[in-house]
């Protein structure tokens, strides 16, 4: 991002700049040089743009009024609605590539298939749940999802793993497995859980923020297999069987010499036991060069391990997982929080960064999830978010507190990224903590917050549907949710 040296005004901006020339891109080196001479030669034309993106984001910001109606189901007949035109009915998911997985969807399609007139949700919630536990995206081995699939089949994935992925996918693997009973989803589960525990937690009980793409200047050569690699570790039975079923016996689906395990469709050996053969696979990849690990440690993404663990503690029956969430939470408390106050991230033995919104949100809402003498941190923390963030003329949340830097723009937060809108999840946890807290002060946030993303939530719930999840909690305040909550 270039700034104009005076009002830091952004008059340049772009991503992934390459070390040489290539692909039609400038080398950064000469991209430096040539913005350093625009910048001398048309100075007032550069601040000139520095207003005119100053300005746009002013408006694109800008508060529209809060709705004035009664809050009604229709954006969730919305939702229900784009989700089926959008759906992908033989590998679930969105049609088309790249296929990104949306467990805020599957938490949604949970709710609605719970109703009546919900075999339309529950076809589409499990199409896609069989489908992705089945595909590359997630890892057969090792257990644990991978950032998203590059084709239509949920196939090859970006061989990325983050936190925040497995956190919520394994949320939404849990309450599938509660709802349905089907074993599948309860297998996939654990094994994100057990992958969570053995590969990406710190010593203290938090959890490190991803995984690598490359290991040895590659992309997934960690996860990718030839037959004969195979072959060496497996006796012959029980390779044509694992070979067959993981398909091993087809042509090659990375590129031209190399395989992903993917679970085949239809195979003689559907119903075969093959957790023998894994495991001595996941020896043997563990003798290979790692993807490096982000070492870092971050708030947000820690709180949705903290509610992702605490759900399959309780759905799995896994006392385990119970405590693994209640550590990760305790770690938070002690090591990154500060008189009421979050901060973002922690490493080397430091935290610091004032906390955002998603920090605040995320946590309360993982709190209340765990429940018991952790209820009073979380309403510590609401009182400390709806101070420092709450917009409260017009509704909803900025995404910056009042303690960060004054910049050209206070972002609000309304629609879901790669993770869930920071104000749908603080909206939710709003709504719970008014359920167990005197007073009708969060309550009357979470609904100014609903108000004021109605037109956004109703015109586009694909984009909203975090929101859509924290308007059902209104709608149904006294309901039994899947989770245990009531």
């Amino acid at each position: 991002m270039f700034l104009t040296h005076d009002e830091r005004l952004p008059f340049f901006a772009g991503t992934y700049f390459p070390k040489a020339p290539r692909f039609g891109m400038p080398a950064f080196a000469d991209l430096l040089r040539n913005v350093a001479a625009y910048y001398a030669g048309r100075r007032e034309e550069a601040r000139g743009n520095g207003k005119a993106v100053q300005e746009m984001l002013a408006r694109m910001a800008a508060p529209g009024a809060p709705f004035a109606g009664q809050l009604n189901e229709q954006p969730l007949a919305n939702a229900l609605e784009q989700m089926r035109a959008a759906f992908d009915p033989v590998r679930g998911g969105t049609q088309g590539a790249p296929k990104f997985p949306r467990p805020a969807d599957m938490e949604l399609l949970i709710r609605r298939a719970s109703q009546p007139g919900g075999e339309a949700a529950r076809e589409m919630l499990e199409t896609t749940l069989k489908a992705m536990a089945a595909g590359g995206l997630n890892d057969h081995l090792g257990g644990g999802f991978f950032r998203y699939s590059v084709d239509a089949r949920w196939e090859i994935p970006h061989f990325e793993k983050m936190l925040y992925d497995n956190a919520a996918l394994l949320s939404a693997y849990s309450l599938a497995y509660q709802f349905t009973g089907n074993p599948r989803y309860a297998e996939v589960a654990d094994a994100t859980a057990d992958w969570l525990l053995r590969d990406m937690r710190h010593e203290g009980g938090a959890f490190f923020a991803a995984l690598d793409a490359d290991s040895e200047g590659e992309e997934g050569l960690y996860y990718l297999w030839k037959p004969e690699q195979v072959k060496e570790l497996l006796p012959g039975d029980e390779y044509d069987g694992f070979a067959a079923r993981y398909g091993l016996d087809g042509s090659p689906n990375f590129e031209e010499s190399a395989w992903h395990l993917v679970e085949q469709p239809a195979t003689n050996s559907a119903d075969t036991d093959f957790s023998a053969a894994r495991q001595r696979l996941l020896k043997a990849r563990a003798r290979r060069e790692r993807p490096l690990r982000d070492e870092k440690l971050l708030t947000a993404w820690n709180a949705m391990a903290v509610r992702g663990l605490a759900i399959a503690g309780r759905c799995l029956e896994r006392p385990d997982l119970t405590a693994a969430a209640e550590q990760a939470a305790d770690f938070i408390i002690a090591e990154m929080t500060c008189d009421s106050r979050l901060l973002a991230c922690w490493t080397d033995g430091r935290a610091g960064e004032e906390g955002f919104l998603d920090d605040y949100a995320f946590f309360i809402d993982a709190l209340l999830e765990l429940g018991g003498e952790r209820q009073a941190t979380a309403e510590a923390l609401a009182q400390t978010m709806l101070d420092s963030f709450e917009d409260a003329d017009n509704g909803g949340f900025h995404f910056t507190s009042t303690r960060h830097e004054r910049l050209i723009h206070r972002p609000r937060s309304l629609s879901d990224d790669a993770l869930p809108s920071g104000a749908a999840v603080a909206a939710r946890a709003l709504l719970k903590l008014s359920q167990a807290a005197p007073g009708m002060r969060y309550a009357a946030a979470a609904e100014r917050a609903l108000r004021a993303a109605w037109e956004h939530m109703s015109q586009h719930p694909l984009s909203h549907t975090a929101l859509c999840l924290a308007l059902d909690d209104w709608l149904r305040p006294n309901a039994c949710r899947l989770d245990g909550t009531c």
